[in-house]
């Protein structure tokens, strides 16, 4: 039922998308199953590598950790509500459920672009600023960054999307798999120009300031890196390759979502339109532990240290 008389009576939504899985539901949630399992160990396993060797109690792995521990909350904000649907015969999910996805869904998003950020800043000061950089980049400033990072991508999420709460919803069936706000904004009675600004400002605030910053300090590292020697290219080149890579994958992501949601292409299967927006939730948090992990000689060091253990 996608329209009501009374919007008071809107207490769930339905995740539509789940009803055209049929027999393959078995497989799917063995794959979605392990797909999560997986995540959360390579990110728990990087964070422990980190946090047992004290060679890597530096500001840039301190932040490494912080990313990872976003990684797993966004992918516990999604898989999990997606393996409890895919047995469900109703796929309803109560009105403040869906909210609460939906705000650590988008806060996670905030927190993982300003997450490279701060890192991005962290690599500037290193490359370029290296005598000052035990005075900017102590311990005590780190944490202050980190708790900084969260605080800003919840307050961004209020700010934006705080009027979706007292919306009086006229349909409660979300063509989705998980809970949207672009969708949810649809089903509301009344669809005012406030909704195209919440997204204007989450884009702004979450997106193109953090991603702004990224590109700055990159800049200034690149022109650093052309002054230098061949050696201290490579090392920047090591260090700052996994966080050009991350920001890539996000900025793929976004486009994918932009495409799927802003131009409705019919001609593609409904499992492409499904996957497309949840593209960086699938990739993004298996990708960060693996770059970081294969990529930086100190923690492929530290790893095959503690394995031999």
């Amino acid at each position: 039922m996608e329209k009501m008389e009374n919007s008071s009576e809107i207490v769930s939504f339905v995740l539509a998308a789940f009803g055209n899985v049929g027999e393959l539901k078995y497989l799917y949630f063995v794959i979605i199953l392990f797909w999560y399992i997986s995540i959360c160990v390579a990110n728990t396993v990087l964070i422990v590598v980190i946090h047992v060797d004290r060679r890597l109690h530096e500001p840039m792995y301190i932040l490494l950790c912080n990313l990872c521990v976003n990684e797993i909350n966004a992918s516990t904000s999604l898989y999990p509500l997606l393996l409890s649907q895919m047995f469900s015969d109703s796929h309803e999910v109560a009105v403040p459920w869906c909210f609460l996805q939906m705000c650590c869904l988008y806060t996670s998003a905030s927190v993982e672009l300003c997450s490279l950020a701060a890192m991005a800043y962290d690599r500037y000061i290193s490359i370029c600023h290296p005598l000052r950089y035990n005075v900017i980049m102590n311990t005590e400033r780190v944490f202050l960054m980190i708790l900084l990072v969260w605080v800003y991508s919840f307050l961004s999420f209020i700010f934006s999307f705080s009027f979706i709460f007292s919306l009086k919803f006229c349909g409660n069936v979300i063509h989705n798999t998980y809970c949207d706000h672009q969708l949810i904004i649809r089903l509301s009675c009344s669809v005012s120009i406030q909704s195209f600004i919440s997204d204007i400002s989450f884009a702004t605030v979450s997106v193109f300031i953090p991603f702004s910053f990224i590109l700055v300090s990159y800049m200034k590292i690149l022109t650093v890196c052309l002054k230098t020697s061949k050696e201290n290219k490579q090392k920047a080149v090591t260090t700052c390759t996994p966080q050009i890579i991350s920001v890539s994958n996000l900025f793929v992501g976004c486009i994918f979502y932009f495409i799927d949601f802003r131009f409705v292409v019919s001609q593609v299967p409904d499992e492409v339109h499904i996957i497309l927006p949840m593209y960086v939730l699938i990739f993004q948090p298996m990708l960060t532990p693996f770059m970081y992990g294969f990529n930086l000689p100190k923690i492929s060091s530290s790893r095959t240290s503690i394995m031999q253990l």
